[in-house]
């Protein structure tokens, strides 16, 4: 069978004019066995369908704050830089992928942009949200953990991940804040923080976590387990599609 096609979208620099990804992910996808291949966010909208027609799974990763008129908010004062090009596509990306049933990991903002798409809303500033938060964003390298998270014991993580209490790297001062379409919560941190969010759907695989897994790969099995989850499941749509299609030809 023929490695299933993991689309991962990319961050943009206005001022340098560049469209960059970190290694992190595309050494994560390739480590589970999957293809992976960046998807331009400076390209025309309405060539997503187009895009996503050579992917078998839709990974959103990390990058900057999501404009808050995008989830009809006005900017809270710690609101960060935000990046039009990028909320614009990986918005409508998400909205198309989850049109399609396609398997989808959304990482940290990613996170963010999955609820978003599915008509949920961000908390813009966890220490105006949280009463008493514990650090989210770490002072320690990447591939280190610095807190736990707390994993609903019934969720589809659960099952990916393999035990409820999990540590986990953080680098985010926003969470997601309510949840759209069928989503629910599938683990918090112990001072309440969404630390993972995925679809109520038996079937699908959709998912979105705060933390950033493609950073701790390499040392940590539950999120090496998580990568070779999203690739499973593309596997899964690609046979799916595979089908449809050969039917569609009868």
């Amino acid at each position: 069978m023929v490695s299933p096609v993991i689309g991962i979208t990319c961050c943009f620099n206005e001022k340098t004019g560049r469209i960059w990804l970190t290694k992190y992910y595309i050494e994560a996808v390739a480590a589970a066995g999957g293809v992976p291949v960046v998807l331009p966010v400076l390209a025309p909208v309405s060539r997503i369908k187009e895009l996503l027609s050579i992917c078998h799974g839709l990974l959103l990763p990390g990058g900057g704050d999501i404009d808050p008129l995008q989830f009809g908010e006005e900017p809270h004062p710690n609101n960060g830089e935000i990046c039009p090009q990028c909320d614009y596509f990986e918005l409508q990306a998400a909205v198309k992928a989850l049109e399609l049933e396609m398997p989808i990991l959304g990482i940290c903002r990613g996170a963010q942009v999955l609820n978003v798409a599915a008509g949920g809303t961000v908390c813009q500033d966890i220490a105006h949200e949280i009463e008493k938060p514990i650090k989210h964003f770490q002072q320690a390298p990447r591939w280190h953990p610095t807190h736990t998270i707390i994993i609903e014991p019934n969720s589809k993580l659960k099952g990916i991940i393999g035990s409820r209490v999990v540590k986990v790297n953080s680098f985010h001062h926003q969470m997601v804040g309510k949840l759209g379409g069928n989503f629910k919560v599938s683990a918090q941190a112990p001072d309440g923080v969404i630390e993972a969010i995925e679809d109520n759907g038996t079937d699908k695989f959709v998912l979105g976590v705060q933390y950033h897994p493609e950073a701790m790969w390499r040392n940590d099995k539950y999120s090496q387990n998580l990568f070779k989850a999203l690739v499973n499941a593309a596997k899964n749509f690609n046979v799916k599609q595979n089908c449809i299609n050969s039917k569609s030809t009868l």
